[in-house]
């Protein structure tokens, strides 16, 4: 009998697994919850409508759609199944399909819910998104994230506030960040004063392959893809751009002099660099004005960060930016927001490799009470209430087996405190308590056992 599996790209996640997987969602709901944001949460389908054409040709193609039920082919054609062509194919037999992302749920929320909201809107969203992605370490095809968003405001203050948050939650992580910004206008900027519009992408993507391949190879990249000498040779003090942050935006505020949009982007960049150096608001982690950084050409319009860490070799493990209009695309225009989305599952990952869980996070029963028989049990229940009431996590093993076995349940869950009630232990209205990690016992009268175990 061949043994069942899950789809490639998928996880199974075990008890201590789920523990560390909600340290992490906790840890950031409360950080999101701190600086004023609501938690809401969208079906895990969508209408194709709704996702279509939201991500790009690629994202469209990563999209995990859904048959009809019912008959899915009653719509199509002999004709049509014989051309074998799949995008037809999908859009006749597919309504639906699995959110890609949080971002566009959220800006179909807003256009429908608009009447009740409260503007600005501060809302967080902690749900799994599917991708039809080629599945390696990590990056998986179902996975969570955890988004926050502001729409309603073209404040600054909004960006400056969520470099904050990350900074807060990978402070409480114990994870060493570097924040990477920049922003989509100065893109656009340089893409302008060197008569490129139509390449900013490629000269991005190859900018992006400095450290790896080069200056010489950079610019060869950039002639094949189109650029002309004089082209380069005007990007030549972007690519080599260096120095502090403010040094980097004076260079290439030079080189946009003539470019009103990116010179927008250069003010904004400083301003919010400029807020977080002020005393009260000074980040711990390193945040640095990278050019390189071009992050969802498709929706982004202002800033845009990500986070990488540094002490572990993975892909971003946050990011997010400035959205100009993307309520615009359900019909509501001129909505702004801005927004980051933390990687559960890269964080995760990087939270084993530097195993830098609290101890408390992996101990979920922290008393266990051994089962001698009928008699016993009766005696140790309303002490188990007690001990739940106190809030203390508890389990009376279930069966009145060997002792050994007992134990070695509890050693197995590492709970650290058994407690041991027999024939003389009940006569004296008292408890043997066993702290399992030290071995040492103690007789505590019942009326003590819950100040004895918080204390």
């Amino acid at each position: 009998m061949n043994k069942p599996s899950i789809p490639k790209g998928t996880r199974d996640f075990s008890p201590v697994e789920m523990a560390k997987r909600n340290y992490i969602f906790n840890t950031i709901r409360e950080v999101y919850a701190l600086y004023g944001f609501q938690q809401i949460e969208t079906p895990a389908m969508e209408t194709l409508q709704t996702l279509m054409g939201k991500y790009g040709e690629e994202g469209d193609k990563l999209l995990f759609k859904i048959l009809n039920s019912g008959d899915c082919l009653a719509k199509v054609s002999d004709e049509e199944l014989m051309a074998r062509n799949p995008l037809h194919l999908s859009a006749r037999m597919c309504e639906k399909g699995l959110r890609y992302d949080l971002t566009v749920p959220f800006a179909r929320y807003v256009v429908m819910h608009r009447e009740e909201l409260q503007l600005p809107f501060r809302r967080y969203q902690i749900q799994p998104v599917w991708r039809a992605d080629r599945p390696q370490k990590g990056r998986y095809r179902e996975f969570y994230q955890c988004d926050a968003d502001i729409v309603g405001s073209d404040s600054l203050l909004n960006e400056v506030e969520l470099m904050q948050i990350v900074d807060t939650v990978f402070q409480r992580f114990g994870i060493r960040v570097q924040i990477k910004i920049n922003n989509r206008k100065i893109l656009t900027g340089i893409a302008e004063v060197i008569g490129a519009a139509d390449k900013i992408v490629n000269i991005t993507v190859a900018i992006d392959k400095l450290d790896k391949i080069g200056i010489d190879n950079v610019n060869e990249e950039l002639r094949n893809d189109g650029l002309s000498e004089e082209q380069i040779a005007k990007l030549q003090p972007i690519i080599m751009l260096s120095g502090t942050n403010d040094e980097k935006l004076d260079t290439i505020a030079k080189v946009l002099e003539h470019s009103e949009i990116g010179l927008k982007g250069v003010e904004e960049t400083r301003y919010i660099l400029n807020a977080l150096k002020a005393p009260l608001s000074m980040l711990c982690s390193q945040i640095d004005f990278d050019l390189t950084l071009a992050r969802g050409l498709n929706y982004y319009t202002g800033a845009i960060f990500e986070v990488k860490a540094l002490d572990v070799q993975i892909g971003s493990i946050t990011g997010g930016g400035r959205y100009d209009n993307l309520t615009g695309i359900f019909g509501m225009p001129g909505l702004s927001g801005v927004g980051i989305s933390f990687g559960a599952d890269r964080i995760y990952d990087v939270l084993n490799t530097l195993d830098l869980y609290p101890e408390t996070v992996l101990t979920s029963t922290q008393l266990l009470f051994i089962n001698f028989g009928e008699a016993e049990t009766a005696y140790i229940m309303p002490l188990a209430a007690q001990a739940r009431k106190a809030g203390i996590a508890t389990e009376i093993y279930p069966d009145a087996v060997k002792m050994k076995k007992q134990m070695s349940y509890a050693n197995a869950k590492g709970i650290p405190f058994v407690a041991l009630a027999g024939e003389n232990e009940m006569s004296n209205r008292q408890v043997t308590l066993k702290n399992m990690q030290t071995g040492e016992q103690q007789l505590v009268g019942i009326d003590n056992l819950v100040k004895a175990l918080l204390s």
